[in-house]
């Protein structure tokens, strides 16, 4: 079963992508947007008939406390826009301090500045993947 990854951001929606078994998330791209949300669907629904994707694993941005602010607030509404056009299960998966694990991870990798700006956040969407991935294998 192959899933899509996403994390949601201000600016920017990255995307990743898991293999046909579903057990291997690898970092696909980054749209960048308005928060014009009908569009970033569009481009959701195009990669889910391209590699034909039978989940979608959206990061849900949680405050520490594990309460759920106002970004929370908009991947539930993403979620929710997501659902209405897609027949595919779209799973909120918690998405704590994954961009600054995937910030480490490209440091590690003496990534240049410049160009961690451009992958961050596909990184991170591949972070939140194979959570869900290493979760659902432990079942």
């Amino acid at each position: 079963m192959r899933y899509l990854g996403l994390d949601l951001g201000s600016k920017t929606l990255g995307m990743a992508l898991s293999d046909k078994t579903g057990l291997i998330a690898t970092s696909l791209k980054i749209v960048r947007h308005n928060e014009e949300y009908d569009k970033l669907v569009d481009e959701v629904l195009k990669v889910v008939d391209e590699y034909q994707v039978e989940g979608i694993v959206l990061g849900l941005p949680k405050n520490m406390n594990n309460s759920i602010g106002f970004k929370g607030e908009l991947s539930i509404e993403f979620k929710e826009k997501l659902e209405e056009v897609l027949s595919i299960p779209v799973i909120l998966e918690d998405e704590r301090l994954t961009t600054k694990e995937a910030e480490n991870i490209l440091i590690s990798n003496d990534t240049s500045r410049k160009k961690r700006k451009k992958v961050i956040d596909s990184m991170a969407a591949s972070i939140i993947l194979q959570s869900y991935l290493d979760k659902r294998k432990e079942k």
